[in-house]
């Protein structure tokens, strides 16, 4: 039996980007045994069934293989290299090419806006740009930004400022502005919520071994490790609400090995780890999770305090200082709460259909949470996914982490442990509160504020089946993610008559301290694709060299902004280094350039068989939240949205999908015209 770190197969678009390359080959025998998760296991199972043999294993391989070991997962951190500041004429290039589809005329048949083909809005934003890059101030802008990135005591020019204005600044509540979900694809052998969650942990606990004795393997992409320091906060870490801006906190996972499980809105402590060191088993964690159940009854609790984490943050922040002055026993039930590993939550709907799935994992009441920590959530029919409070990370641990357990279990490479229960194993511990009449009214007031900011959000699930990544790549020789991103832009286009701003997220993780940069999906090259296709005098062959186009100007961006090169991120670090009273620039002021900063589509990836879903909500008001996953045989939409066209978006994406799959067949006829298709 084996343990082993899952190999990864990054493409640098996304921020979800874990693909379980190594699935295929999980039964290869891993030549990395003397790794501590593996050691565990090994023992654990010894221990059980040999004792004689656990005894000399303890005496003799485990202080070889401890000895032998080297700290692996942050070995490569000292040698990332730094974010680069872009060059001021490569970001006013890049975005003056961006912007050209909010300045041209949208409809079937019409031209590009350019200098022979001028429209007023071009005509004013090609001026600013101009005046940019000649601008005294801008150049001085530019310098500061330069030297701020040199600076020897800091390690990442735009980390600081990123962290706190997307945030840990941000005041709106967690959900559904800032926190994801994760859906995970059913365990048939395990569906009942304390037999799965039991699972999950037991499988969490031996990644998280890995993390801890710095023996996971560090993230990689062809070129070199990536930065890891943000798996520091996937277990035995929290956010805290702080005013005007929030924090995090790691705690020691040596001391902390105990899980919070939240039933019924109630909380409850329950240990890892037996008085003798060894962890619980399968069974007896399935034990704790039944006794859960039992204490929690089956009434909700009138005031849960876990309500108030999906507060307004200032609100939040305030109730939390409130909380902790009316009994000094509200501290010590948040800080144990706050330094568990994970919290668990076992609620008691049973959602079916991904619609329900998806909406369940994301909010649920809002009341069986804790959202300022990582959470598995888990439901009486055994569906299950995650939670990610994302100040900390973006979704690469975290999608790591899921897909790691998620495949080992099915493999059926986790070592359960005994399946006989310790009788004398301690009960879980209720962690309570003793709240005041003013903290009650303020958990009652986060209820009704939860229910309200959620009554207009919708979520609809698209899974599209004619295709995934595997025709994608074999047949039509194409990008998925090419393929993804022109779905959105059609779907948007046959729907709303235009193409939409779109935001997606591009992991900048080569470089220290890296998270993320935007690459501008809606293109110049994406709208003329867009009119082709819905120009009836066009041909099949235009609207094949018009894709390929819109294809290779979405590959050259994303290289672009993986490399650190986007337009985004320079242009809001040199705005951040204006000092008062000094003026901002023109382009600043563009229409244009607001408009092209309001993301109508909010859009990320995270391909994984092993995942039934991922969502989040959209970032304006009147825009989309908008997840998928290019998986071998099918290709999956999350739509969430307030404007009430959900439904509407979800058909006019497979009808787009419909149309892109009668071009590859069409493109069978003209030769199959390649390209690259490494995304």
């Amino acid at each position: 039996m084996t343990i082993r770190s899952a190999k990864l197969s990054y493409h640098p678009s996304s921020r979800f980007i874990f693909n379980p390359s190594s699935a295929r080959n999980l039964s290869t025998f891993n030549q990395q045994l003397n790794r501590q998760s593996s050691y565990h296991l090994i023992s654990s199972s010894l221990k059980t069934n040999n004792p004689s043999l656990y005894q000399l294993f303890q005496t003799d391989s485990s202080s070889t293989m401890r000895a032998d070991q080297s700290k692996i997962t942050f070995a490569g951190q000292g040698n990332l290299p730094n974010l680069p500041v872009p060059e001021l004429q490569s970001t006013a290039s890049k975005y003056l090419h961006s912007i050209l589809p909010l300045v041209s005329d949208q409809t079937p048949g019409s031209g590009t806006a350019s200098d022979s083909n001028p429209t007023e809005a071009y005509e004013n934003t090609k001026r600013n740009v101009s005046e940019f890059l000649s601008s005294p101030l801008v150049k001085e802008l530019q310098l500061r930004l330069k030297d701020r990135a040199e600076n020897q005591s800091r390690e990442n020019w735009l980390s600081e400022w990123w962290n706190d204005l997307a945030y840990m600044g941000y005041r709106d509540p967690l959900i559904p502005f800032s926190s994801y979900y994760i859906a995970h694809q059913v365990d048939k052998s395990r569906r009942n919520a304390p037999l799965r969650a039991a699972s999950l942990v037991r499988a969490l606990l031996y990644f998280r071994d890995l993390l801890v004795t710095e023996q996971l393997e560090p993230d990689r992409n062809k070129n070199g490790p990536l930065c890891m320091s943000s798996y520091r906060y996937l277990f035995n870490s929290c956010r805290f609400p702080e005013k005007p801006s929030d924090s995090a906190k790691r705690f020691d996972p040596l001391r902390n090995n105990h899980l919070i499980v939240i039933r019924k809105g109630r909380f409850f402590e329950v240990s890892t780890v037996k008085p003798n060191g060894d962890w619980l088993s399968e069974s007896e964690l399935e034990s704790q999770f039944r006794k859960v159940i039992e204490l929690a009854g089956t009434e909700e609790t009138t005031f849960p305090v876990g309500a108030l984490t999906n507060e307004h943050r200032d609100v939040w922040a305030d109730a939390r200082v409130e909380l902790c002055k009316t009994d000094p026993l509200n501290i010590k039930s948040l800080e144990r709460i706050e330094s568990s590993i994970i919290c668990v939550a076992l609620d008691s709907t049973s959602p079916i259909t991904r619609d329900e799935l998806g909406y369940n994992l994301w909010i649920g009441d809002g009341k069986n949470r804790f959202f300022d920590k990582q959470q598995i959530i888990v439901f009486e029919n055994g569906q299950s996914g995650f939670m990610a409070e994302h100040s900390c990370m973006d979704g690469t641990p975290v999608s790591r982490f899921n897909d790691w357990i998620l495949q080992n279990l099915t493999a059926k490479k986790i070592d359960l442990g005994n399946k006989t229960v310790e009788p004398s194993l301690p009960d879980p511990i209720p962690i309570n509160f003793n709240l005041s009449e003013k903290n009650k009214d303020r958990i009652s007031q986060a209820i009704i504020n939860c229910k309200e900011i959620m009554s207009a959000q919708t979520l609809d699930v698209l899974q599209y089946s004619k295709f995934g990544k595997k025709i994608i790549k074999d047949n039509f020789r194409a990008s998925p993610d090419a393929i993804a991103q022109l779905t959105f832009q059609l779907g948007f286009y046959k729907l709303f008559g235009k193409v939409p701003v779109t935001y997606e997220s591009c992991q900048t993780r080569k470089f220290k301290l890296g998270r993320t940069e935007v690459i501008r999906s809606c293109s110049i090259e994406a709208l003329e694709w867009c009119k082709a296709m819905e120009d009836l005098k066009s041909d099949w062959k235009v609207k094949l060299e018009k894709f390929r186009e819109a294809e290779k100007a979405h590959l050259r961006y994303a290289k672009w902004a993986s490399d650190g090169q986007g337009v985004d991120r320079h242009l809001l670090g040199l705005k951040l280094c204006l000092k008062p009273g000094e003026e901002l620039p023109n382009l600043f002021k563009d229409p244009i350039f607001n408009q092209s900063n309001h993301w109508i589509l909010s859009t990320s990836t995270l391909p994984s068989e092993h995942f039934n879903g991922l969502g989040y909500g959209a970032v304006v008001p009147d825009g989309f939240g908008l997840a998928y996953a290019v998986n071998e045989e099918s290709v999956r939409y999350t739509i969430v949205t307030t404007t009430g066209n959900g439904k509407k978006f979800k058909q006019s994406l497979e009808d787009a999908s419909d149309e892109i799959f009668e071009m590859m067949k069409v493109n069978q006829v003209f030769g199959g015209a390649k390209t690259s298709a490494k995304l």
